[in-house]
């Protein structure tokens, strides 16, 4: 196992105000390519900060922006309120900038991948911070009528799940015609799971009826994941 390193640091958002968030570094950070990490509805929570470990693991700087201000929530409710409270433009163009031009500051190329909530702002920063040099999308969207396709210059990848109640995979497929008609560089995969399949702790006492955690296909998908970034990051980065 590679030795990577953790911390919690701040950075500047392109208003001024500044962010906390959560950064793996890998064993070779020198000129290593990053990825800003998008949480689920939780939080900044052990689960997360573990995604961000498993990319430094991989090679890659990878930082979570605290987009909760040190909140998290452990029930459906409280994360439903979080959630609900989040001004997604302000998240977008302000916190994920933010980090996106930190590490860009390292003189990496830059990658965006979120969880859920995250899989929707990911989608947002795809469209509205040109900054980003690739996505990849994990069961979430926004309302599709919020999502500029022309804007999106980045390859995209994303990953669904068929048996999804919260995101219908006929909404998925809305939106791939909208991002076909727009002719983005795009590539979705479709697993018979539910919701979270790719998160370890979607299963168990306290966890959502419509989530249940898959291994088989979670693994596929990171395996996706990786060499995606591979080609979409560590290529340019090395040229």
């Amino acid at each position: 196992m590679p030795h990577t390193t953790h911390s919690m640091i701040t950075f500047s958002r392109p208003d001024g105000q500044t962010v906390q968030g959560y950064l793996a570094t890998p064993e070779k950070s020198e000129g290593a390519p990053a990825i800003v990490v998008i949480q689920e509805w939780w939080g900044l929570n052990e689960q997360i900060r573990g995604v961000a470990d498993r990319l430094a693991s991989a090679g890659y700087l990878a930082l979570v922006p605290d987009l909760y201000r040190g909140k998290s929530a452990l029930e459906q409710e409280e994360a439903h309120h979080l959630m609900d409270n989040l001004d997604f433009g302000d998240a977008t163009s302000q916190d994920i900038r933010g980090a996106v031009l930190y590490l860009k500051q390292r003189g990496a190329n830059v990658g965006v991948t979120g969880y859920c909530m995250g899989g929707a702002l990911t989608l947002l920063a795809l469209s509205n911070i040109p900054e980003v040099s690739a996505g990849v999308v994990w069961y979430g969207c926004p309302p599709l009528e919020y999502i500029d396709a022309t804007k999106i210059r980045a390859p995209l990848l994303g990953h669904w799940a068929t048996q999804d109640t919260a995101f219908p995979i006929e909404t998925i497929d809305a939106l791939e015609t909208k991002l076909d008609e727009a002719k983005v560089d795009f590539t979705f995969h479709r697993y018979l799971a539910q919701h979270a399949f790719a998160n370890e702790t979607a299963t168990g006492p306290g966890r959502l009826a419509f989530t249940q955690y898959d291994p088989i296909w979670a693994q596929q998908a990171w395996d996706r994941t990786l060499t995606f970034f591979g080609r979409t990051l560590w290529a340019k980065s090395t040229s």
